[in-house]
This record gives structure tokens, sequence and C-alpha cells, in this order.
């Protein structure tokens, strides 16, 4: 008899420990990429800064073109890269394709963020080609600071995009 109330309350025990834990740390795959794609967005915009800044004081300092540069610029790339990703699998897996377009929001993010963020993403990448094609430390700082700041300045204007056409969101949100 002991026993088995031991075994009744042991079972009710775990199984709701179970439940909880599983109420508490359910997330499907939306979820998990949206908030990855959310999160990740600050490593791309801290690494495109970084580089941006790096550049422009290469350019202007007329410093040389070290191996530290050509690997900052190549992890904000692969950074963009990853972040493109997450997005396109967010975008298709969320049919923001099928949205009306007469609907800002919907507007917003079956055609405006998309594209914005693809051509920022082009820019990052021609950017870091065509510094691997010029051959003086200054050409190569410079090209990285014109397209990296080029794409800053369209991620940029993408983000304020967001905020104004979908007043749910903000800046530090994820």
């Amino acid at each position: 008899m002991i026993i088995n109330s031991i075994n009744y309350l042991w079972a009710g025990f775990t199984g709701r420990i179970l439940l909880f834990l599983k109420k508490k740390t359910t997330m499907g795959i939306y979820e998990i990429l949206k908030s990855a794609h959310s999160g990740w967005r600050y490593l791309v915009i801290i690494l495109l800064l970084v580089a941006f800044i790096n550049a422009l004081m290469g350019y202007l300092g007329r410093k040389p073109y070290t191996e530290g540069n050509r690997k900052l610029n190549v992890f904000a790339l692969i950074s963009a890269h990853i972040q493109l990703v997450l997005g396109l699998l967010l975008y298709f897996m969320h049919d923001w394709y099928k949205g009306d377009m007469s609907v800002a929001i919907q507007r917003y993010w079956k055609m405006e963020h998309i594209a914005m963020m693809l051509v920022a993403i082009v820019l990052i990448t021609v950017g870091n080609a065509k510094s691997k094609r010029v051959d003086s430390a200054l050409m190569k700082h410079r090209t990285i600071f014109v397209f990296f700041g080029l794409a800053l300045l369209l991620i940029t204007i993408a983000i304020f995009g967001m905020i104004k056409a979908d007043p749910s969101r903000h800046l530090f949100a994820m």
C-alpha cells in the first residue's frame, strides 16, 4: 500500500515536471529561427560597423591593409550571409510572399524588407570581392568603406522602415 502510494506520488510529480518543462521550453522551429534572426542582427550590424570604421581609418590614415582587416571583412560577410539564410527560411515558412500588397505591414515584409536586405548583402559581397581584386591598400580600404557604408545605410533605412510599417516592433526588440 505504501509503495503504491509512493509510486503514485512519484509518477504524479515527474509527470507535472515534464508537463512544466514542455510548456516552458517548447518552441517551434519558426520561433527559434525568428529569435536567431532577430538576435543575429546585432552581430551583423556590429561587424559591419567595425569593418566600416576600420576601413575609413585605414583609408584616411593611409594604413596598410592587413590580414586582420581581411578577416574582419570576411567575418562581416559571413555573418550577413547567415542572416540572409535565416531570413529566407523565415520568409518562406511564414508565407510572407503571399501577403496582400495593399496592407502596409504585409507589403513591407513581402517586398520592402527582403529587397533592401538582399541589396545590402549584395553590396557587402561585391565590396568584399572588389577589395580582393585591387592592389593598393588604400583602394582596398576605400572599396570596403564605400560598399559596407552603403550596405549599412540601406540596413538602417530598412530598420526604420520596419518600425514605421509595424508599430509593434521597435529597435531593440527580439
